[in-house]
């Protein structure tokens, strides 16, 4: 299929819900590879060792969550961005990345399709970024902590990082993948009995045990690999050629 086509495609399905969003990224194409693509890969993050899985499996697009331009970086393209690009344009790959656009998608996002086969119910948007929900608030069979902790363990396949300051019993819950654990205040004020995200630092500690809430961090890139993984099998029933999620390993 056509480069053209691609993106047009995926702009359709990805930004036309979040066009008025301030993102902190390009979203979309981001390098131009090839006009004409036999294969594609998606992944969590544009990373050298990401890149080069790209390269050995042939792959003609790289579609990502976290590409290789954001607003605070400098403009001059040198060390690490040097390589990454030039690796993907002396193999011709497109870089095509979407940040919180795939975060919110209620369909293929991060949030929304990991609430969806978890099988919650009740949901609704949450976690409010620029006045626009990122994240999902739903509600689940009351059980405990400990048993919510091994769902989440065993759904994302990652150690869950857990501050226990809520109800021993859970029944409601708010998810935000990635590094969103500052919106812990957001959920108390929302008064769910558990908070969901990818990263901690050393407040949250306090605010789950002062705010009366649960805490529970998955790792920021485990719990951001939903969206890319949904998006590749999405991308392959609908068009003919093959797109394939590649897992490169971080435990952060």
């Amino acid at each position: 299929m056509e480069l053209k086509a691609l993106c047009k495609y995926l702009d359709d399905l990805l930004i036309s819900t979040s066009e008025k969003m301030t993102d902190c990224c390009p979203n979309g194409l981001q390098v131009e590879g090839k006009g004409q693509i036999k294969k594609a890969v998606t992944a969590v993050s544009a990373s050298i060792k990401t890149i080069e899985k790209a390269v050995e499996m042939g792959a003609d697009a790289l579609i990502v969550h976290h590409g290789i331009f954001w607003d605070r970086d400098s403009y001059v393209i040198q060390g690490v961005k040097k390589k990454k690009i030039a690796l993907l344009l002396e193999h011709g790959i497109s870089l095509i990345a979407y940040h919180l656009p795939l975060d919110m998608h209620k369909e293929y996002g991060n949030n929304w399709k990991a609430a969806i086969e978890m099988k919650w119910g009740n949901l609704k948007p949450f976690g409010y970024f620029g006045g626009i929900p990122i994240g999902v608030q739903g509600t689940i069979e009351e059980c405990s902590q400990e048993e919510l902790k091994k769902r989440l363990e065993n759904y994302y396949e990652h150690p869950a990082s857990c501050a226990f300051g809520g109800p021993t019993k859970i029944k409601s819950l708010a998810l935000i993948s990635g590094g969103a654990y500052k919106s812990i205040s957001e959920a108390a004020v929302a008064k769910v009995d558990a908070f969901i995200t990818g990263n901690f630092d050393e407040p949250v500690w306090h605010q789950a045990y002062e705010e009366k809430i649960n805490f529970f961090a998955l790792g920021h890139s485990a719990t951001e690999r939903v969206g890319p993984r949904a998006l590749a099998e999405h991308l392959s029933e609908k068009f003919t050629i093959p797109f394939t999620f590649i897992d490169v390993i971080n435990p952060f």
